[in-house]
C-alpha cells in the first residue's frame, strides 16, 4: 500500500517557527542563482562577497586563497578552483585539450583528477573566471552544478567494454540522470556567456518528459526549476550508476546509488537502489558521522526517473534546512528509520518498490594498465598519483596526456581512484602511446607500488579553506613510510588501500579505506583501519 503523503516542512515560516540557515535566504534572493554574482563579476575587485560566493559555488566554482601566502595585515591571496561537471568521467579531446591550455593560461599550470571523475583546475583569478568558464562551455563541457546544494557529477564505472552492455548502460543512465537532476536556470549563461546557450548533447525525450511530469508532487509547478524549486536541496547531492559486483564507484557512499539489471541477452530490466551514504562528517560532534547506504528495492526501468524524482523530492521537502550539518540526506534517514523514508518515496513514486535483486560480491576495480574493450579495439589506465597531472620531479605526465591527444584524438575518462583511462585505441597505436608514456616517465603497472597505486588523498593546504592540515603533499611521505616499516618487518608483499584527508569532511573517502587518515589539527591525524579476514587454513 502506498502510505498517505507526510505533510511538508516548508522552507520558512511568516511565523518563525521554521528557522531558516542563513544559506537559504541567499538561494532564495539569489533570483535562481544569478545575484550577487552576476553583479560582483563586474567589479574591479580580486574577490566575492560571501553571498556571492555561495551562489558561486551552484556554477562550479569555490572562492580559495592561498594559505602558504597568508601573511599578517596583508589582503589574502584570492583564487578561484573550478571543478567540471562530466558524467561517468567522460572528456572529449577537445575539451581535455581546453582545460590543459586553461591551465597553463589562467591557472597553476596543473591539473587535478577529482574522486568524483572530474577534473578541476586551481588558481584562476577573478578576472579571469568568466574567460576560463566560457572556454569550457564553448568545448562542450560545463561546471553548472559541480558544486552547491544540487545534484553533483554522477558517477559510473569509467571501463568501456563494448561486449558488455551492462557498462554502456551505466554510463549513458549516469548521462540521463545528470541531465535531469541539471538546473534550469538560463543563469549559467547569462552570466559566463552572456546569454548565448551551449548545450553538449540533445536530452533523452524521457528525460525531457520526465522533468515536466507531476507525478505525485514531485514538481515545482510555475518555477524556473521545477525539480529543486526557489531552495534547491538542503546540500549536496551525490549519484552513481553502476553494474553488479563493479565497487569502483564506492557504491555505498552515495546518496542514491543504481545498480544496472539486466537479463541474459543484456537487455536492461531495471536498476536496485541504494539511498543514503555520505562520509562527511565534523570532529567532535557526535551528531555527525559517515553512513553507508541501505538498500531499498528494485525499480522497472520505465520507472527509474520517477523515482529519481520522489528520492529528490522527499530529501528536497524534508530535509533539514536550519542546520547544515544535518543537512545531508544520510541524516534524514538516520532520523526516519529506512521504512519511514521508503514509504515516503513510494508517495511521490506513486507505486511501491519491488524487492531488491541479490548481487554478486562487489569488487574493487581502478582498470590501470593495458585492456582489450570487446570490439577489437584497446584502452589503457593511466595511473596518477593523488590526481595531480604535472610535470615535475622527473615526471613529465602533463606532457604525456597532451601530446596523446593531440596525436591521436582519443576520448578519456576519469576514474573514481583519481586516474585516467584513454579508449578507442586502435591496437596499431598501442606501441606509439605506450613509448610516449615511457619517454615521459609514466609507471607502468607491474612496476607500481601497491601502496601508491591504491592509495587517494584530497588537495587541502594550501588551497582549500576548510584544510587544518595536509594531504596531497604529505602523502607521498606517509607512504614511503609505510613502505620501510612493511620491509623493515618483512612484509615487502603486502600493501592496503590507504587514503587520506585534510579535514574530516571525507573528500578521498578514507572512511571507506584499510588504513583511513583524518586531519585532525595541525599535522595531526586520526586513522582507523579494517582489518582483512583470514583465509580459512
Amino acid at each position: 500500500m502506498v502510505q498517505t503523503p507526510l505533510k511538508p516542512t516548508p522552507p520558512s515560516s511568516d511565523s518563525g517557527e521554521a528557522k531558516r540557515s542563513k544559506i537559504e535566504d541567499i538561494k532564495e534572493n539569489s533570483h535562481f542563482l544569478r545575484e550577487p554574482l552576476a553583479s560582483e563579476l563586474l567589479q574591479d575587485t580580486i574577490s566575492f562577497s560571501e553571498p556571492a560566493v555561495q551562489i558561486l559555488k551552484f556554477h562550479g566554482s569555490y572562492q580559495q586563497d592561498n594559505r602558504d601566502h597568508r601573511a599578517k595585515g596583508q589582503e589574502k591571496d584570492y583564487q578561484m578552483m573550478l571543478r567540471t561537471r562530466n558524467p561517468s568521467g567522460f572528456i572529449s579531446p577537445e575539451l581535455y585539450l581546453t582545460l590543459d591550455r586553461l591551465s597553463d593560461e589562467y591557472g597553476n599550470h596543473t591539473l587535478r583528477a577529482t574522486t568524483r571523475q572530474g577534473f578541476q583546475l586551481h588558481g584562476v583569478l577573478k578576472k579571469n573566471l568568466k574567460a576560463t568558464i566560457s572556454a569550457i562551455v564553448r568545448s562542450l563541457g560545463s561546471t553548472l552544478g559541480a558544486c552547491g546544494d544540487l545534484n553533483r557529477n554522477v558517477m559510473a564505472p569509467p571501463a568501456p567494454y563494448k561486449n558488455r552492455p551492462e557498462y554502456q548502460l551505466a554510463c549513458d543512465y549516469a548521462t540521463y540522470i545528470a541531465d535531469l537532476l541539471r538546473p534550469q536556470t538560463e543563469a549559467y549563461y547569462e552570466i559566463w556567456l552572456d546569454g548565448e546557450k551551449f548545450i553538449s548533447a540533445e536530452e533523452h525525450p524521457d528525460v525531457v518528459a520526465a522533468r515536466q511530469h507531476n507525478g505525485n508532487g514531485t514538481i515545482v509547478h510555475n518555477s524556473e526549476e521545477p525539480i529543486y524549486g526557489t531552495y534547491y536541496m538542503p546540500r549536496k547531492f551525490k549519484c552513481a550508476v553502476t553494474v553488479p559486483g563493479d565497487n569502483s564507484v564506492d557504491v555505498y557512499t552515495q546518496d542514491v546509488t543504481l545498480v544496472v539489471i539486466t537479463d541474459k541477452a543484456g537487455n536492461l530490466r531495471g536498476f536496485n537502489v541504494l539511498v543514503g551514504g555520505g562520509l562527511g562528517r565534523t570532529h567532535n560532534k557526535e551528531e555527525t558521522f559517515a553512513r553507508v547506504a541501505d538498500e531499498i528495492g528494485y525499480v522497472d526501468k520505465d520507472d527509474v526517473f520517477e523515482l529519481m524524482k520522489a528520492i529528490v523530492a522527499t530529501q528536497r521537502d524534508y530535509g533539514d534546512r536550519h542546520n547544515r550539518r544535518h543537512a545531508r540526506m544520510k541524516y534524514l534517514i538516520h532520523d526516519w528509520g529506512v521504512e519511514r523514508f521508503r514509504q515516503q518515496v513510494e508517495t511521490y513514486l506513486g507505486k511501491p518498490l519491488k524487492p531488491f535483486k541479490k548481487l554478486p560480491k562487489w569488487t574493487f576495480y581502478d582498470y590501470l594498465g593495458w585492456h582489450e574493450q570487446g570490439d577489437g579495439l584497446w584502452f589503457v589506465g593511466i595511473p596518477i598519483e593523488n590526481g595531480r597531472v604535472v610535470d615535475r620531479d622527473g615526471l613529465q605526465l602533463k606532457t604525456a596526456l597532451r601530446e596523446i591527444v593531440q596525436r591521436f584524438n582519443l576520448p578519456m575518462r576519469v576514474t573514481p581512484n583519481q586516474s585516467i583511462l584513454f579508449y578507442d585505441i586502435p591496437p596499431e597505436h598501442q606501441a606509439d602511446i605506450q613509448a610516449i608514456l615511457d619517454r615521459c616517465g609514466v609507471q607502468k603497472v607491474a612496476d607500481l607500488d601497491p601502496l601508491v597505486r591504491y592509495a587517494m588523498a584530497c588537495p587541502a593546504l594550501p588551497l582549500c579553506g576548510l584544510a587544518i592540515t595536509e594531504s596531497e603533499r604529505i602523502m607521498p611521505t606517509v607512504l614511503d613510510r609505510l613502505r620501510a616499516l612493511l620491509t623493515r618487518l618483512g612484509l615487502q608483499e603486502e600493501h592496503f588501500v590507504v587514503r587520506m584527508t585534510g579535514c574530516p569532511n571525507g573528500c578521498a573517502r578514507p572512511y571507506m579505506a584499510e588504513l583511513g587518515f583524518v586531519g585532525s589539527a595541525p599535522e595531526s591525524y586520526q586513522f582507523g583501519w579494517v582489518a582483512r579476514p583470514t583465509k580459512p587454513g
